[in-house]
């Protein structure tokens, strides 16, 4: 199979533009606070600890984000099979064997590896990993890194409880728990970085993160208009500043820079695509970071992308006032990853189909697709079951898309455009069948 020359998607914003500059800006300056004696942690997306890098001045590195850089530019296969190498089944998490990949190879050449994507991966002063409902690879992988780094590292536990929970009776409980597992972790980087956490700037750090997180917020609902100002595809990029550099002047001027482009756009009509037919869902899946284009042959075929669930910002909750700023973060975590609970009570019975249903409706989506990673189980293997409880309560076209988020060996794209060909052609009969189109 001939491998696509190009992988991003089209962009449609400016300020998508704008991002890839960013990163690399952010990397250059962890190659210097390295080189300067710094401490660098490798930590995972979605874990509620950014708050506490910022403060204490602690350089991230996203291994997760750096797997996908390599998939992006077509340039993870010697690191998958160098960590199938070591013993690593392909079927994993190719995230997660693909710096590992990385790790190894670097151990065993001495330096960082030859033409490696953005610089490399740097080395780590600490790792940390957390132990939450979302995937093995955020407490097992970096205990398979030690196999190649001295760094010490710390799993941050993050629970939240089931959607039938009487979430009164148990939210004390798991905000205190929570608290106090971040001390712990305050306690572990004071330890092996030497920074003492400075609490007065953590607290403006905290409140700056929740300015970031409502004006990205109203950024995307904005993206409810027709037609739609701003695709998936952009949305992909758009979402490094609020899942990796959180926290961070930067990330809080950037969203306003595009909530200001995006208001542009809507008040003056301004479409992702001149004639706009039909508007799809991204209802889940980590995407094929090796495939994005594919997001663009949905718009040659009238079809936009208006919103998406993977990514979408966190959502914006009250959290009690005067309190520190440890106990603010832990609700925040309480409260985003609980936010749908009662409402599905109520309702459909899972948070996650609740998060779609409204998706469906405020931003009047015609069919629903999703993306089946092979190697991403924990995220993926629910889908079947999600699109079954959707259709017992809206009666929508859905779509499952196979391929993976790294290793591009589990990918047909010939078979991906046949699929969503078909797919289009069923929204197009539902919308007919609707009384939608005029």
């Amino acid at each position: 199979m001939e491998e696509p020359k190009k992988t991003t998607a089209k962009k449609a914003l400016e300020m998508t533009r704008k991002v890839r500059p960013m990163i690399k800006e952010w990397n250059r300056k962890a190659v210097e606070a390295q080189a300067a004696g710094e401490p660098l942690a490798y930590y995972f997306i979605m874990s509620y600890y950014e708050d506490i890098l910022r403060a204490m001045d602690i350089i991230s590195v996203g291994t997760e984000n750096y797997a996908a850089i390599c998939a992006a530019k077509m340039d993870a296969e010697r690191f998958l099979s160098k960590a199938n190498a070591e013993g690593y089944a392909s079927h994993l998490c190719t995230y997660a064997t693909c710096w590992l990949g990385f790790d190894a190879m670097y151990k065993e050449l001495g330096e960082m590896p030859p033409d490696a994507p953005d610089g490399g991966l740097l080395r780590p002063t600490v790792m940390l990993g957390t132990g939450m409902m979302i995937c093995d690879p955020r407490y097992k992988g970096y205990q398979a890194s030690r196999r190649y780094t001295d760094a010490p590292m710390h799993i941050l536990s993050l629970p939240w409880p089931a959607p039938d929970a009487n979430l009164k009776e148990v939210e004390g409980y798991y905000v205190k728990y929570i608290t106090e597992e971040l001390r712990e972790l305050v306690e572990f980087l004071e330890r092996y970085t030497g920074r003492k956490m400075n609490w007065d700037r953590l607290s403006e750090v905290t409140d700056l993160i929740e300015r970031t997180l409502k004006i990205w917020n109203e950024a995307y609902w904005l993206r409810r208009a027709v037609p739609a100002p701003m695709p998936t595809g952009d949305a992909m990029t758009t979402m490094v500043p609020g899942w990796f550099y959180l926290g961070t002047q930067q990330a809080y001027d950037f969203y306003q820079d595009l909530y200001s482009e995006i208001k542009h756009l809507v008040d003056n009509k301004i479409g992702v695509i001149p004639d706009e037919k039909y508007r799809i869902l991204w209802g889940g899946g980590l995407p094929p970071w090796f495939a994005l284009k594919l997001l663009n042959y949905f718009e040659s075929l009238g079809a936009v992308l208006p919103v998406e669930v993977t990514y979408y910002p966190p959502p914006v909750v009250e959290i009690p006032s005067g309190i520190d700023p440890l106990e603010r973060i832990a609700w925040r975590f309480f409260k985003q990853n609980t936010y749908r609970h009662e409402k599905a009570q109520r309702h459909t019975g899972n948070p996650e189909v609740e998060f779609l249903m409204e998706l469906i409706d405020n931003y009047k989506i015609d069919g629903v697709v999703f993306h089946r990673a092979f190697t991403c189980r924990t995220i993926h293997v629910g889908q079947i079951h999600q699109i079954n409880v959707l259709k017992e309560f809206a009666d929508i076209p859905t779509l499952i898309l196979e391929g993976d988020i790294v290793d591009i060996r589990y990918y047909n794209e010939a078979q991906a455009k046949t699929r969503i060909e078909a797919f289009i052609e069923t929204v197009d009969a539902y919308k007919r069948r609707q009384g939608n189109f005029g």
